[in-house]
């Protein structure tokens, strides 16, 4: 579904230039001019965003922030500001607000933080459906003995305050199960922050965390607000958890020993109200006998386990699967009634899926696209599969063994160019990964992979990603 926006602007040019923008990138945006309205809005109708001016005639920006996080406490907030001042923003966002722009902006800017907060949103308000196959939307999919399994510990533990520690191999829906979690939870009502821990380096990521005071660190130019203060009275989901350095491994176990934090660089310890669901791929057992992991902080996360199978271990599920992603993917390819021949849908069971549900989804999609508008056969199967194996052969193997393998087919003339096979093999799961641990910031998945906005558009083109565009300066 198209995510919806509503802008609250009392400037009739800046409105337009806002709407504008955001409509071009694929929004569906109400606008209206007083803080008095939006309210007003926000009861009537359902919306995955608020994007309101900090000044307003009669309501002011923070009174409407104030009182729609009583009224729509799951709504997401950003605050756009010309008096970027630290007392405005920190005031701003302990009253509710998820971020906040100050004025003048680019249009790049407000689309990156536009298109991470509505993903956020939809973590909070998006149902994952259970074991439905049929699902329009998010779901766990499938009806094994070990799936009705994960179904059950999730109704067991969802009403607890129990930390939960989901394990499983990467792709096989830790995130999914997390959201389960926190939707049947009775912090339902209340925030639910993800953070891929792996995605951010460390010092950014105990900022992003714990938040920081003005000057604790170089480029630190006011005080910042982290997620364990945003979530307080919800929920926050530590993904990756397994990639944490040690420092914030030990200031973790401090906040879920002592349920508070205490900012960077700042001497106040803040008390929170947070549950935390935290997931890894990584072996910490080994992690602990090697000393990478904190064994305290294990038993503190490890409140009760829920291990994911992968999906070689679960293969009556496949076919669910396959039907799932067969739909989904119609509808937003524009294929009708899709389809997949029996001998494709045999060989599609047969595969070892070293990527689990990911790879699946993906091999579906492509599979689909070869083989638009007709039926799925064996030979779309075979062609999205060989793509697939070659990327999760070459990030499988080690580094040394793929170039020592692509060197002998040079040598054997199979192969002409050798840098150039490296970056045609490499470079689309660069990118692709990038922009899935960036959570859709373009910004931010270009600075981590050091190119241009513009670098990255392309490539995401390229990969059908369907970044949303910009350009326009914002100076309003």
């Amino acid at each position: 579904m198209t995510p919806r926006i509503l802008l609250i602007e009392d400037d009739v040019s800046a409105g337009a230039a806002f709407q504008k923008v955001l409509r071009k990138a694929g929004y569906d945006v109400r606008l209206v001019e007083s803080g008095e309205a939006g309210l007003a809005e926000a009861v009537r109708q359902t919306f995955d965003l608020v994007l309101t001016d900090f000044k307003l005639p009669g309501l002011t920006g923070l009174e409407l922030i104030s009182r729609l996080r009583v009224s729509q406490p799951r709504l997401p907030i950003i605050m756009m500001t010309a008096h970027g001042t630290t007392d405005t923003v920190i005031q701003a966002t302990k009253l509710g607000a998820s971020e906040y722009l100050v004025k003048p902006f680019e249009a790049d800017e407000l689309l990156d933080l536009v298109a991470s907060v509505v993903d956020q949103s939809r973590l909070m308000t998006e149902r994952v459906k259970l074991g439905e196959p049929h699902s329009s939307g998010r779901a766990l999919v499938g009806n094994s003995r070990m799936m009705q399994g994960i179904y059950k510990q999730i109704g067991r533990v969802a009403a607890t305050q129990v930390t939960v520690l989901i394990r499983g191999e990467t792709g096989t829906g830790k995130e999914l199960v997390a959201q389960a979690i926190y939707q049947h939870s009775n912090r339902a009502d209340k925030p639910f922050i993800a953070i891929n821990c792996a995605a951010i380096p460390g010092t950014l990521l105990e900022s992003e965390l714990f938040g920081h005071e003005r000057g604790a660190f170089t480029g630190a130019h006011c005080r910042r607000i982290g997620r364990f203060e945003q979530a307080n009275g919800g929920t926050i989901f530590l993904d990756e958890i397994g990639d944490l350095a040690p420092d914030t491994q030990s200031k973790l176990l401090r906040v879920l020993q002592e349920r508070h934090i205490q900012r960077l660089g700042g001497d106040e310890l803040i008390p929170v109200d947070v549950r935390v669901l935290a997931a890894t791929h990584c072996d910490l057992e080994t992690a602990m006998r090697e000393k990478e992991f904190r064994e305290d902080l294990f038993y503190r996360l490890n409140g009760l386990t829920i291990q994911i199978p992968p999906l070689r271990e679960r293969r009556e599920d496949i076919a669910d699967l396959v039907n799932f992603f067969l739909q989904r993917d119609a509808r937003a390819l524009g294929v009708e009634s899709p389809s997949i021949q029996g001998g494709a849908l045999s060989l599609l069971g047969e595969h070892p899926w070293p990527g689990n549900v990911r790879e699946l989804e993906n091999v579906v999609r492509q599979a689909l696209l070869l083989a638009r508008p007709f039926a799925i056969g064996v030979e779309h199967v075979k062609q999205a599969l060989g793509q697939s194996t070659e990327a999760s052969s070459i990030l499988g193997a080690g580094y040394k063994e793929y170039v020592a393998d692509l060197l002998a087919r040079v040598q054997r003339g199979e192969e002409q160019n050798a840098y150039a096979r490296v970056i045609a093999d490499l470079e689309p799961e660069l990118f692709a990964q990038a922009f899935r641990l960036a959570r859709g910031n373009q910004g931010r998945a270009a600075q981590w992979l050091g190119v241009t906005r513009l670098k990255l558009r392309e490539k995401l083109k390229v990969l059908g990603l369907h970044p949303k565009q910009g350009g326009e300066d914002l100076q309003t």
